[in-house]
This record gives structure tokens, C-alpha cells and sequence, in this order.
């Protein structure tokens, strides 16, 4: 593995560093960036940047891996952090160790894996699989505090401070980003959650704050970039805290007695004007804590609150505080959080009825438009009747805007917003709910009969001034401010709530009302926002349910509030069955109807285009056949004008090529005549230079002559030496070929002795290693008889000195006993040991007598091996000398015929010798040179060939014997 070191500017590579077996999985540099730390799993290097070397090496045992190792912010400190959970401070310069911190308590000992410094170096964050932070004092080197996350939190992935310009590098803000993809805030002083970022359905791969912590930056786990201000993110955190004096209520008209109420004490802040703000002045609040005699038992909501008193908050500020509202409403409505049954009606994919929502309701967001058509169709999986229902859309969209990240808590609350505050909805579907419609038509005859009079005068019904608020849910009418307000209401009160927002809601509007004459005018009225303030509206609902008579009063005919169901969701079948039924079948068959038009459509389109495609090319066709047409006629005017310049053109050449063939044959003339006068100066000086070939060829002729003469008279000196020399040479070679035999020979015989040696030491060894055994058990023998008398010696002695005491005596006897029944085995284990020893005996003599039989065999091979060796060589040798005589005798008849030659005298005038005597001798000399070395060669080839034979018998003598 190695780094790459590159110019940020210039984009430039600077350098390699190589070192690193496994891949580097972090890197700290010195804040004077001087020095840099590489870490592995098995080493950690330092670097020095100045020159790109390797200044020091980390190394560890195999077992313990490095977690990180990095520089201390501000610092000359090196901090490493093991997998065992030992973290170690080095001097960076010297690389001694300062210090080892303590290991954490065993209550809440975990492994750590993530690790974080503030800017000034002094607190040390670490953190592993579990929801416990561990914060380190670097200075007083011990664990000051341990943070327990929410339960939800399982395992920390990432730890980062938050920087802050005005806290002098001791940063308090940390972010925690856990296996769930969420990214959480705390203070580490007050451990309080400030804010978070990050969703269960966005979660957070990785994230980095920015230096100046004015941004943060996340990789989502989907792959896209988020980028945060941290400034928005807490602008609710440094909002100026509520005051905390609250109003005392009067006690119910019921007495209570003294033991009924607890009173309960607590310390509070008073805010104050900013003069006074430096001091503190507390206060005493009383608090009333009623029993369950007075508050009953079904205000009870979970996680601890209770209904009744967020009632008595929300008349008080008229909405709950946006940080918590979305808390609330989940307590308020009880939502299940069925992970597993949301997660089944999910799995079954985008509804058939939704897949083409965005053509109906375009929303800019692509997101948006994927949760709301993700949770339509959860909704129509749900349940047959939402696939259906035209306004879902208009009913939900405001709460997937509002829980967009989160699917499970929108797809729970539209669900239960369904079961309760739209009951009865379903009961003359497809038609608006002629039923709900009546009781809000009754309860605003009741309280505003006038402008009930106007909408009936100007044929207005409730399906006009009350459905269109109720399918929207008042998202159309209200702004998001006072949506979320008027909500708070609806989810804190009875379901019939939300019918009474719808009458009130035209009463507090009855003045432009009134003054609407035109149905246009009452439609555009209800589908946008009006000038109203919606605290009057809540009043005026609040009014309305009070003052409401019981006959008309929509909480006579609703339900009460009915949660969903834990695990599972309940069945929703409130709604005519037979007319969805053939509702969804009319459907169907309009939805194939459709599918076979569109195929015949595209049928036709398809037949029509190729038609059209075909007209097209026609037209082409016809185009560009006029366009030939044209060229062609254009094209043989343009030949007929060429025709009559070529006719001019070649009267011109032929008048040219007169002229020219009478200047061509005056000067072929002029030619012949230079050519002739040419080839006669060329023959006179070829004669010249034939003379001249001739003189020297006869000059080179004489020089080679007495040049062969001599070179003939050196080649039969050359001739005698080498004859002298290959009779030298033949007796050489048969003389190292019998000094080759007799060291083979020799050889051998040191071979055969040299077993015979080493098989009777082996001999030899095995008798004196069975006397020494013999010897030892011997010896053995003697100390165990020796034993044997010392025992009986000593029974004696205690036999006679402690006569009166006979459990001892018996004891006694039991051991001479034990001691004789050892001498018995000593002697069958002596007697098999003498046994062994004759077996052994036995076959040694057997082995023996063996050996003396191979050595005979061996004996006769090697006397029959001689023998035949000896015939072979005999034999070899004869021929031998008989190809000698032949060659002798062929050799000397050879010389016979040539002593009728001239003599050696003679031979030396070579300028008088025929030149036919000089090709004889020449080729006698060259027959001779030839025969004798091939003699040579069949000699020593026959005696390589004998040894080589003798040599592979002798290796094989067992063939031999055979």
C-alpha cells in the first residue's frame, strides 16, 4: 500500500509514501504540518512532510489492533488507541510515553471503536457498540462522565465536536451519529438533546462539520449530499427560555379533604427585564398533584402525559409548543408504531389507482410526490375503499407535507384520523356523507338561522359551504401556522370537534357570506384563503360545543376515540361493500376496455404512420426522379458542347504532330550517325583491354605453379609428422585403456570390501548392543535381589522389635506380601526378557547363514562376470589385429606401386614436373591422410564400445549369474 501526496493548487503529485501493508483508514496531521500520522490495522508511521520519509514506526503484538492514532489538537502529544480499550499519550518529538489511561469501570465497560478531541485538547470523547459516551479529562487523566444515550441508540458510528467561536476551543456541543442513520446533538455539560439531524428512511452514512461550525455536511445512505446550517438548526435552542410562573386553578366544586391533595414544592427562575437580568431572585410555585379520584383514568396518555392538563395548556396558549407538537400529537392519537405491518403493506408496491397520481396532482417535489403515492397506497392496501376515494389525495396531502420523513407516523395518523374523525364518511360512497352533512346543517340552523336562510335562498348546499373543508381538511383555507393550531384542537378534543370547526368556521365568515350572491363566489370562497383569524374560529368551536343542544350535538352520534391497534391494524370495512365491489368491477372492465382501445389506437396510429412514411417516400421518390431527369439533360448539353472543343482541339494536335514527326526523323538522323562513331571507339577499347587480360592471366598462371609446388612439398612433411604423431597417439589410447579397466576393476574390489566392512560392523554393533542390555538388566536383576534381601531384613528387625502390637504386624505382612508378588513378576518379566533375547539370537544366526549364502552367489557371479569379461576382450582384440594386418598389408602394397614415381629429388624442380604426376601424387597424398585416421577411429570406437559393454555388466552382475 502507499500515499500519494498532492499540490491542492497546482493539482500536482508530490510524492509516494510507501511502508503500509493494509489499507490506511486514517490519517492526523500536526497542527504545524510538519508531521503526519498513517494508520493501519497493524501499524501506525509517522511521517515527516518536509522530506516525505518515515520517521518512526508504530509496531504491535498480532493480537491487539490499532483503533486510531492521532495528534492532540494545540499540542506536541500523540494519542493511540487500541482495541483493548488501552489508550496511550506520546511525546511527539522523542516519542516517550507521558501517560496510560485508566481503564473504565467494569459497569459500563465497552469497546471502544470512535473517538473525538475537542479544540483545546483537554476532553476526550470516546464511544463503541452501545449507548454509553465515555468523557475523558486529558489533564487529570480519569473518566469525569459517562452519557447515556436514548435507548433507541444501540451503537456510535461517528463522534465530532461542534465548534463555537466563543468558547475558547473547550467545545460543549456534540454530535453523535448512531446506527440508525440519525445524527444527534447533545451538551456534554447538561446532557441534553439539542437537535438532530438525519431520518430512519434518510439515514446518515457519514458526516464533517466545517471549521468554523457554521455548516455540516452528510452523506446520506441513499448516496445524496445534505448540507445543514447549524445557525437554523438551533435557532430554537437559543430562543429565550417561557416563563415559568404559571397560574394556580381553582379546585373543583367538590370538597376535598386535606389527605386528598399534595402539595409539592418546586424552585424556579424568574424571568425579569434585561436591567435586573444579572440577579437571580427565586420563586416558590404551588403545584397541585390530584389524585386519581379526580382525574380519570383515560386521560392517561402515554409517555407520561396526560390529556386533560394538555387540554388546560392549549386553552391557555392556544397551541403547543412547535418543538414538541409533533411529540403530542403522537401521544394524543396513540400511535402503535407497527414497523412490521406498515412494512407488509409497503412490500406490496405503488397501487394500481396512484400509478399515475402525478398527472392528476403535479407536485413540484419529487420527493413529496414519492411519500404521498407511497402512502396512498398503503392506505388502498389497507383498505379496497381508499383506492376509490377521489379526495384522499386532498385529505392526506397535508400530513405527508407535514411527516415526510417519516412514513410510519403519516401513514398511523392519516389512519387514524380516518377511524375517528371521519366516521360515517364511507356510508353513501361514492356520494359525499349526506349524514355528516346534516348534523352540520342542523347545528348551524341551530346557532345561525339566517345564514342558513341566504345559502338556501341562493340554492347553496352543505355538499358546497361544509364538504369542500372537510375532504381538504381546511388545508386549502388556512395556512400552515394555522392548520397545525386548529389541529392541536381537533386531536385534544372529541372527534365531533372537527364538524364543529366546519360551522364555526362559516359563522365567523358570515359577513362576506351574506354578501355572495353568485355560486361562483361561494365556490372560490371555500377552495382559497379568506382575511380570518382562526383563534376566533377555535373559540367560537369551543363555544359551539358547550351551547350545543344534545339531540343536534355530533358527539350524541360519534364514537369516541379509539386508538389503533398494537401489532397488527384493525379491519376497515365501513363503507358499502356491494358498491365498491361493482364500483371496482365497472372499473376493471373500463380499465381493460381501455387497454383494448389504446391497443387498437395504437393500432391504427401505427398503420397511419407507416402510410404517411410511405407517401413520403413516394414524394421523395418522384422528387429526385424529376431532379434526374433534369440533370441528365443538363448533363448532355454540357457533352455536345465538349464534343465539338475535343474535334477542335485534336485538328490542332494533328497539325503539332506533323511538324514534330519531321523534327523526330532529322534528329533520329543526327543519332544514328553519333551512335555508330560510338560503337567503334567502344571496340577498339575492348581489344585493348583483351591484350591486357591475357598478359596478366598468364603471369597469374606461372605464379600459381611454383606456388603449388611448394605447397605439395610442405604437404608431405605435414603428412609424415602426423603419421608419426597417430602412431603415438594409438598406443597411448590402448595404454589408458587398460589403466581405465584395471582401475574399474580396483574400484570395485574396494566397493565389495567396503560392504563387507560395514555389514560386519553392523554385525558387531548389534552384539555388543545386546550385551550391554544383557548387562544392564543384569545389573537391574542384582539391585532388585539386593532390595528383596534389605526388605526381608528390615521385616525382621520390625517383626521381632514390635512383637506386641499386632495390627502393625499384619500391615507388615501385607506389604511383604505386595514385595514378594513384585519379585514373582520381576521374574516372569526377567524370564520373557531371556526368551526375547534367544528369539533375537535365532535370528541373527538365521540372518547370518543368509548372508553367507548371498556372499557365495555373489562369489560365482563375479568368477562367471571375469570369465566372460575375458572372452569379450580376447575376442575384441583379435579383430582388432586383424583389421591392423589388413590395413598394413593394403598400405604397403600401396607403396610398392608408388616407388615407380620420380624421386623426392626430383620433386624438388616443380617448374619441370607434369602436371598430370602433380594430380597423382596430390591425390595419393590426400587417400593416405584419410585412411589412416579412420583406422584410428574404428579402433577406439571398438574399445569404447567393449568398455561401455564391460561396465554395464559389471553393473549388473545378478544378469550374470543367471
Amino acid at each position: 500500500m502507499f500515499l500519494t501526496c498532492v499540490e491542492t493548487v497546482t493539482k500536482e503529485l508530490v510524492s509516494w509514501m510507501r511502508g503500509h501493508e493494509s489499507s490506511v483508514f486514517s490519517i492526523s496531521v500536526h497542527a504545524s504540518g510538519k508531521y503526519a500520522i498513517t494508520t493501519s490495522s497493524d501499524t501506525a508511521q509517522l511521517w515527516d512532510l518536509d522530506t516525505f520519509q518515515r520517521k518512526r514506526k508504530l509496531n504491535i503484538r498480532q493480537s491487539v489492533g490499532i483503533q486510531k492514532v492521532f495528534f492532540l489538537p494545540l499540542s506536541n502529544t500523540i494519542l493511540s488507541c487500541f482495541k483493548d480499550n488501552s489508550i496511550f499519550a506520546w511525546e511527539c518529538d522523542t516519542l516517550f510515553c507521558k501517560y496510560q489511561l485508566p481503564a473504565p469501570p467494569e459497569s459500563s465497560s465497552i469497546l471502544y471503536k470512535v473517538f473525538a478531541v475537542t479544540r483545546d485538547g483537554r476532553i476526550l470523547a470516546a464511544g463503541g457498540k452501545s449507548n454509553h459516551l465515555h468523557l475523558w479529562c486529558l489533564e487529570a487523566r480519569q473518566l469525569f462522565r459517562i452519557i447515556q444515550m436514548p435507548t433507541k441508540v444501540r451503537a456510535i458510528r461517528h463522534l465530532e465536536f461542534l465548534p463555537d467561536s466563543f468558547d475558547a476551543g473547550s467545545n460543549q456541543v456534540l454530535g453523535v451519529l448512531s446506527q440508525d442513520g440519525i445524527m444527534r446533538f447533545i451538551n456534554t455539560q447538561t446532557c441534553k438533546l439539542l437537535f438532530e439531524i438525519g431520518s430512519l428512511d434518510e439515514g446518515i452514512s457519514s458526516s464533517v462539520i466545517s471549521p468554523h461550525g457554521r455548516y455540516i455536511a452528510s452523506i446520506l445512505e441513499n448516496g445524496s449530499l445534505n448540507i445543514y446550517s447549524v445557525q437554523a438548526l438551533t435557532q430554537e435552542i437559543n430562543k429565550p427560555p417561557p416563563p415559568l410562573v404559571k397560574v394556580i386553578e381553582d379546585l373543583p366544586k367538590n370538597k376535598l379533604s386535606s389527605s386528598d391533595l399534595k402539595m409539592k414544592v418546586t424552585s424556579g427562575r424568574v424571568q425579569q427585564s434585561a436591567k435586573s437580568r444579572e440577579s437571580k431572585i427565586q420563586t416558590r410555585i404551588l403545584k397541585q398533584d390530584l389524585t386519581s379520584n379526580f382525574e380519570s383514568k383515560k386521560n392517561e396518555l402515554p409517555d407520561g402525559l396526560n390529556k386533560k392538563r394538555l387540554q388546560i395548556l392549549l386553552k391557555g396558549y392556544g397551541e403547543y409548543p412547535t418543538k414538541y407538537r409533533m411529540f403530542i400529537w403522537r401521544s394524543l392519537l396513540q400511535l402503535p408504531e407497527n414497523h412490521t405491518a406498515f412494512s407488509s403493506l409497503i412490500d406490496k408496491g405503488t397501487h394500481v389507482a396512484f400509478l399515475n397520481l402525478q398527472k392528476k396532482y403535479p407536485i413540484k417535489s419529487r420527493k413529496l410526490l414519492r411519500v404521498l403515492q407511497r402512502t396512498l397506497s398503503a392506505l388502498a392496501h389497507w383498505s379496497v375503499i381508499f383506492s376509490d376515494t377521489p379526495y384522499l389525495p386532498l385529505l392526506a396531502f397535508p400530513f405527508v407535507k407535514l411527516f415526510q420523513n417519516n412514513q410510519l407516523i403519516c401513514f398511523e395518523v392519516i389512519a387514524t384520523l380516518i377511524m375517528n374523525w371521519c366516521q360515517h364518511w364511507f356510508e353513501y360512497f361514492p356520494n359525499p356523507p349526506i349524514n355528516i352533512l346534516s348534523m352540520i346543517e342542523n347545528v348551524l340552523a341551530f346557532h345561525d338561522k339566517e345564514l342558513l336562510q341566504h345559502f338556501i335562498d341562493h340554492d347553496i348546499t352543505s355538499q358546497l359551504y361544509a364538504w369542500p373543508l372537510l375532504e381538504t381538511v381546511f388545508s386549502e383555507v388556512l395556512t400552515r401556522e394555522e392548520w397545525l393550531k386548529l389541529f392541536d384542537n381537533i386531536f385534544s378534543n372529541h372527534p365531533s370537534f372537527l364538524l364543529m370547526t366546519v360551522v364555526a368556521y362559516n359563522i365567523c365568515s358570515r359577513a362576506p357570506l351574506l354578501n355572495c350572491n353568485l355560486k361562483d363566489d361561494f365556490e372560490f370562497f371555500f377552495h382559497h384563503r379568506n382575511n380570518l383569524d382562526i383563534n376566533v374560529v377555535i373559540r367560537q368551536v369551543y363555544h359551539l360545543m358547550e351551547t350545543t343542544p344534545t339531540a343536534i350535538h355530533p358527539d350524541s352520534m360519534l364514537h369516541v376515540f379509539v386508538a389503533l391497534t398494537k401489532g397488527q391494524y384493525p379491519v376497515f370495512n365501513q363503507y358499502p361493500k356491494f358498491i365498491v365491489d361493482y364500483q371496482t368491477q365497472e372499473r376493471e372492465r373500463i380499465r381493460n376496455d381501455e387497454l383494448d382501445y389504446l391497443r387498437e389506437r395504437q393500432t391504427v396510429e401505427d398503420m397511419q404512420a407507416e402510410v404517411d412514411q410511405q407517401r413520403v417516400e413516394d414524394e421523395a421518390w418522384y422528387q429526385k426522379q424529376e431532379l434526374l431527369r433534369k440533370a441528365e439533360e443538363t448533363r448532355r448539353e454540357m457533352l455536345l458542347q465538349e464534343e465539338e472543343k475535343m474535334i477542335q482541339q485534336r485538328q490542332r494536335l494533328a497539325a503539332v504532330k506533323r511538324e514534330l514527326k519531321i523534327k523526330e526523323m532529322h534528329l533520329q538522323d543526327a543519332v544514328r550517325r553519333r551512335f555508330l562513331k560510338l560503337q567503334q571507339d567502344q571496340r577498339e577499347m575492348e581489344l585493348r583491354r583483351l591484350d591486357d587480360e591475357i598478359g596478366r592471366k598468364i603471369y597469374m598462371r606461372d605464379r600459381e605453379i611454383a606456388a603449388t609446388a611448394k605447397d605439395l612439398e610442405m604437404r608431405q612433411l605435414e603428412l609424415e609428422s602426423q603419421k608419426r604423431l597417430y602412431e603415438k597417439n594409438l598406443t597411448q589410447n590402448q595404454e589408458a585403456v587398460a589403466k581405465e579397466m584395471r582401475a574399474d576393476a580396483d574400484a570395485y574390489r574396494r566397493k565389495v570390501d567396503l560392504e563387507e566392512h560395514m555389514f560386519h560392523k553392523l554385525i558387531e554393533a548389534g552384539e555388543m548392543q545386546s550385551q550391554k542390555t544383557q548387562k544392564v538388566m543384569e545389573e537391574n536383576l542384582a539391585k532388585a535381589e539386593q532390595a528383596c534381601l534389605n526388605t526381608d531384613w528390615k521385616i525382621q528387625s520390625l517383626h521381632k522389635q514390635n512383637c506386641d502390637d499386632l495390627q502393625r504386624n499384619k500391615c507388615y505382612q501385607e506389604v511383604a506380601k505386595l514385595l514378594r508378588e513384585n519379585r514373582r513378576k520381576e521374574i516372569e518379566l526377567l524370564n520373557a526378557m531371556v526368551e526375547e533375547e534367544a528369539k533375537k539370537r535365532k535370528e541373527a544366526e538365521g540372518k547370518e547363514f543368509d548372508l553367507r549364502s548371498a556372499k557365495k552367489a555373489s562369489a560365482l557371479s563375479d568368477a562367471s562376470r571375469k570369465c566372460f569379461l575375458k572372452q569379450e576382450i580376447n575376442a575384441a582384440i583379435e579383430h582388432a589385429d586383424n583389421l591392423c594386418h589388413k590395413e598394413k598389408s593394403r598400405f604397403q602394397s600401396e607403396q610398392e606401386d608408388s616407388s615407380c614415381l620420380p624421386r623426392t629429388s626430383q620433386l624438388n624442380d616443380t617448374s619441370e614436373m607434369d602436371p598430370s604426376t602433380q594430380i597423382s601424387l596430390n591425390r595419393r597424398a590426400v587417400e593416405w591422410d584419410t585412411s589412416g585416421p579412420n583406422l584410428i577411429k574404428k579402433v577406439r570406437n571398438l574399445r569404447q564400445r567393449l568398455t561401455a559393454q564391460a561396465r554395464h555388466r559389471c553393473q549388473t552382475p545378478h544378469l550374470l549369474a543367471t
